[in-house]
């Protein structure tokens, strides 16, 4: 399945701490099961007023599917064509 990096504008999303963050966290959860397994996710990246989310998925319909259904916007979807790490100079 491709992979994708969503990049949301959450004002102050930086600033959660504790149960508003599992809320949050629930409430992505709770779309993805509504949804089904054709899109799942992998961790999200938290900075100010943005989160950049990490997501498997079959096509990018089930990402704004699943922004509709959570409440969280899909501001910008960029398809990962490739991983680049420090290990591939090492090749």
């Amino acid at each position: 399945m491709p992979k994708y990096i969503i990049e949301r504008e959450v004002p102050g999303v930086e600033t959660l701490k504790g149960r508003d963050r599992q809320a949050a966290a629930m409430k992505s959860v709770r779309a993805l099961r509504e949804i089904g397994p054709e899109i799942q996710w992998v961790h999200s990246y938290i900075s100010d007023n943005k989160t950049h989310c990490v997501y498997v998925a079959d096509n990018e319909e089930l990402i704004l599917e699943h922004a509709k259904r959570s409440g969280f916007p899909a501001n910008k979807i960029s398809k990962i064509e490739y991983l680049l790490s420090p290990v591939d100079a090492e090749e």
